[in-house]
């Protein structure tokens, strides 16, 4: 029974071991967590504010942003040219947006895609 023993209290031991890391783990877990989001705020603020200098500032730019302002501008240049090179897009047909909601029942009038009539159950027909 001794050997028993022993072998519990070491299974105790390395559980117990076991246990304290999973919490260190989740900890680390939860503050890496956190830290991404604190991240993605900031990365949020310095893009409204890039969005804000770009579009609204009223002044020389100064020499250091000069080419990424530029580059943005080409890039929006670039964009409404693409969005005007797209081909328009076709209209839908009526008898289609019809055979999707059903057909109208021959006694009433009401539409519906089911064998009877919701409104006054005569039979839809073929």
């Amino acid at each position: 029974m001794g050997v028993l023993n022993d072998f519990t209290e070491k299974a105790k031991g390395v559980v117990a071991v076991a246990a304290d890391k999973a919490k260190g783990v989740a900890s680390v877990t939860k503050i890496n967590v956190a830290i991404a989001g604190e991240q993605k705020e900031i990365d949020k603020n310095c893009l409204a504010i890039g969005q804000w200098f770009v579009s609204d500032y009223d002044g020389e730019i100064p020499e250091g942003i000069k080419d990424l302002v530029d580059a943005v501008n080409a890039s929006k240049a670039k964009i409404a040219e693409l969005e005007a090179s797209k081909p328009a897009k076709p209209e839908e047909e009526p008898a289609a947006e019809e055979a999707a909601a059903g057909k109208p029942c021959p006694i009433c009038g009401e539409v519906s895609d089911s064998k009877f009539c919701p409104h006054c159950g005569a039979p839809m027909g073929d």
